[in-house]
């Protein structure tokens, strides 16, 4: 069951997330460390992996590759959560508590993808 869910649901929206980097790219580069160089092209460039972790964890053939992906992307982009909970005057209208519950989400969100893709039953 909770394979058949984590299927259904973490390649369908890291493909969502992914391609939310596009529409709105500008909300990605807000929270991107200072010390990170050229925010759009890396707010792009996760919007691929996303995308393509994304779709090829659908698909039998390709999914431990995009279940790969996936942790990558994942784990590449938790600086940024660290990031906003570190100056969170920077982001006066999100609450702290939602700032504090992006990291539990985050491991919840890779469970899922590995779930869905690595584990020995995927």
């Amino acid at each position: 069951m909770l394979l058949k869910l984590a299927r259904r649901f973490a390649g369908p929206s890291m493909v969502v997330a992914g391609i939310n980097h596009f529409v709105t790219p500008g909300t990605y580069e807000k929270i991107m460390p200072d010390y990170l160089p050229a925010h759009r092209e890396l707010v792009y460039a996760s919007g691929v992996t996303e995308i393509l972790g994304g779709a090829m964890s659908m698909h039998p053939r390709t999914r431990r590759w995009g279940g790969w992906m996936n942790i990558m992307t994942l784990v590449g982009v938790t600086p940024a959560h660290i990031h906003m909970l570190r100056h969170q005057d920077r982001y006066p209208k999100i609450p702290a508590a939602a700032l504090w519950a992006r990291l539990p989400m985050q491991a919840g969100m890779l469970y899922l993808v590995w779930r869905a893709t690595l584990s020995d039953d995927a």
